[in-house]
This record gives structure tokens, sequence and C-alpha cells, in this order.
């Protein structure tokens, strides 16, 4: 085969990644190949909480009816176990579990969520670049596309369970359905879309409410021919299911704990090496933002160690990622970049102030929260990278990753 012949045949394998269904298939046999490294992809995780969650609500109580083999991490109240995370895995795993109880595999559970999420991030490219929100070409967003489902921190989770690893997967499912939602719909359907999907991704991690900032300005652009009281009402209409929501899990901690603002989060029993740290400055305080930043944008993981559980360099792991500077720089319109950007430091807030930095992790998990919008202005800045250029990045990606998601699973 001429060189010619297998430039073309690589140029023909990206650009099918482009296409959601396509990208599913390949995304989830990866993902499995990796899983089954470890045990079989039908069997559950150490840590399979959502499993016992959705049998609980399954049987009418909001504790934990069976008690798992362990309970790290869990809140012990009362001789009863709860978990401090929102429910929304959980609700999603109820039909599974009434079928196959709590030995359905939490494994094979988020590959299929973590291949659908690379599916969506797929269409969400195309949508932008229709609508003109970035502008990248078939070769372009294919490799994005694999770059997202092997060169991030996206690739380390999918393939191991785990109840911290399920609940920001289904998160990040229901953030990349609002950004798409935003882009796709109009009218009064589109405000009630984005204003339901983002009260599901709250459902499933709090402070992804904050990720809705960029949609909601999107939209009221959008809708501004229609005026800006219509517009207003809208906007009303959208925080109606998020109002909802608030209402629902406020009156969930108050059955669980008797305070509404409580989550389990004073009662959890958390690694020993955290007891000193929680108990002097709480699970949130601007003491952890050194370390977490640290982790988070500066370390670089290898050679691995014993901090290289604690995380690496988004940048450093990722770089990629770095385009989104650029894309800062010369996107246009300038307020949907800005708004981006916004969006990814509003939810920074609480992940950097947060007690722990994600341990065990390989990579900066936590940024998986903001990686939609972050994806979408790294895909304004590659615009006129070269292919080779983007290409070559991507495989230093993927091979960060390909290394670091086996180590972690042998690790675990």
């Amino acid at each position: 085969m001429s060189s010619f012949q297998l430039k073309k045949a690589g140029l023909c394998f990206i650009q099918v990644w482009e296409r959601p269904v396509v990208a599913f298939i390949f995304s989830f046999l990866v993902y499995t190949f990796i899983a089954a490294q470890f045990g079989s992809v039908l069997s559950t995780s150490q840590h399979p909480y959502y499993n016992y969650l959705a049998d609980a609500f399954l049987h009418g109580q909001l504790d934990l009816r069976l008690v798992p083999p362990s309970i790290h991490d869990l809140s012990a109240i009362s001789g009863r176990y709860y978990l401090y995370w929102p429910p929304m895995p959980a609700i999603l795993l109820m039909p599974f579990v009434a079928l196959m109880g709590v030995s359905v595999s939490d494994i094979l559970f988020t590959i299929v969520i973590g291949s659908i999420n690379v599916a969506l991030i797929a269409l969400l490219l195309r949508v932008a670049s229709i609508r003109g929100v970035v502008r990248v070409n078939r070769v372009q967003r294919g490799l994005l596309v694999i770059f997202f489902a092997l060169g991030t921190v996206h690739a380390t989770l999918v393939p191991l369970g785990r109840v911290w690893f399920t609940g920001q997967l289904v998160g990040f499912l229901f953030v990349v359905l609002t950004y798409i939602a935003a882009l796709k719909l109009k009218g009064r359907p589109a405000f009630l879309a984005v204003g339901l999907l983002l009260s599901c991704a709250t459902l499933s991690r709090y402070h992804l409410l904050l990720i809705g900032v960029w949609p909601l300005v999107y939209l009221s652009k959008k809708h501004l021919y229609l005026g800006g009281l219509r517009v207003v009402r809208y906007l009303g209409m959208a925080c109606l299911p998020i109002g909802l929501l608030l209402a629902l899990m406020l009156s969930y901690n108050y059955i669980r704990f008797g305070d509404m603002l409580e989550t389990g989060l004073k009662s959890h029993r958390m690694a020993n090496h955290f007891y000193e740290t929680f108990n002097i400055y709480g699970p949130f305080n601007f003491h952890y933002i050194d370390k977490n930043f640290f982790y988070q944008y500066l370390n670089y993981p290898f050679p691995f160690r014993e901090s290289s559980f604690e995380g690496g360099s988004l940048f450093l792991l990722s770089p990629v990622f770095l385009a989104a500077f650029y894309g800062l720089i010369v996107a246009r319109p300038k307020w949907s970049a800005y708004t981006m950007a916004f969006a990814i430091f509003l939810t920074s807030i609480p992940i950097l102030m947060l007690m722990g930095t994600g341990w065990k992790q390989f990579g900066p998990r936590y940024t998986l929260d903001f990686t939609v919008p972050l994806l979408l202005l790294t895909a304004v800045g590659v615009r006129k990278w070269k292919t080779w250029m983007l290409g070559l990045l991507t495989a230093v990606s993927i091979l960060h990753y390909m290394i670091g998601a086996f180590w972690l699973g042998n690790n675990l």
C-alpha cells in the first residue's frame, strides 16, 4: 500500500468517528477491551453503591436495604447507611436492578453510558458546526471525538464502574444533552428541555447546575427577536424544573437527616488520612485550593508514584486542550466564548474548594464536569491548526491516558 493510500485510509478512519453511531461502537469496543483486562465486564466493581440505592428506592426507602461488602465513603447514621451523592444514577439503574438485583454490572453500565457520551460529543460538534458556534471540518471533528474518547480523563473512568466514576459519567451525559438541546431546539421546547436536562445533571452532581450558564445565555440571545419580555417568560419556564429539583433535593435531605441542607457529608466514612483535615476545615474550604490547583493543572504524574493517584495536569496530559486559550482569542462572537469560559470558571470553584483531589484517579477527573464547554472552546481554537498538529497532540493525549487507564485499573 502506497503512502498516499495509507494517508487516505487514515483520514477515512478519522472521519468515521465524526458519526455518532460509529463513535459509540468504536468507543464501546475500546472501553470493553480495557475493562476486560481487570476482570469480567459483567461483574460489579468494589463500590457499586448506586445499585444498592436503586434497590432501596424499589423497596420504598432512602437508606440502603442491603449493606454492600464495602461501606467506604458511605454515610453511617444510627446503624443505617446512606449515599451523600445525588441519586440520578440510581434512578437510571432502577429497571436493571429490578430485573437482575444489586449484582447487575455497574461496569457494563458505565461502559454503555461512556460510549453514549462519546456519540453525543460527536453529535454536539456536528450541531455546533451547523449553528456556527464552532467551525471545524469533518477530519477535525473526528479527531476531537477520538481525543475526547481516548485522550481525556473520561477514558480512565468508563471501564472501572465505582460510585464516584458512575456519578460523573451520568452527570456528563446530561450536560452534553443540555448543550445539544440548546443548539438544536427553538422556542418553549428548547427552554423546557434545557431546564429539565440541566436539572437531571444537577441530580447527578450538585454543582453541574453552574455549567448551564452557556445554554441559557445562548438560548436567550437566539430568541431576542421575540422581545425581551417573552425571553424572560421562557427563562422562567427553564427555571421551573430547576426549582422543582431544588425542592425535591431539599425534601430528600430533610426526610433522611432532618435537615434540608445536610447531604450526609458530615457522617461519611472517608479515608483515614482525610479525618484530621476534615475536622478542621470541613468538606469545602479555601484551604484546599492550592493543593487542588496543583494536581489539576500543574502535576505531571509520570513516572508513577504514590502522589500520581492525586491527579495530573489537565493541559500536560491532554495538550489538545491548549487550543481553548487560542479559542478565546479568535472566537466570534466573543460573548459565546466568554460565556463558556465563565461556565468553566463557575464550575471550577466548588471543585477547587473540595477536600479531596479525586484520589484515587489518573488525571484530573473532576475537570470532566466542565469538559463540554472546554471542548467547544478547543474546537474553536483548532480551526486553523494543521491536521498533523492536531493528530500529533491527540496521539500524545491518547498515549498518556491509555497508559494511565491500565495503571489505575491495576492499582485500585
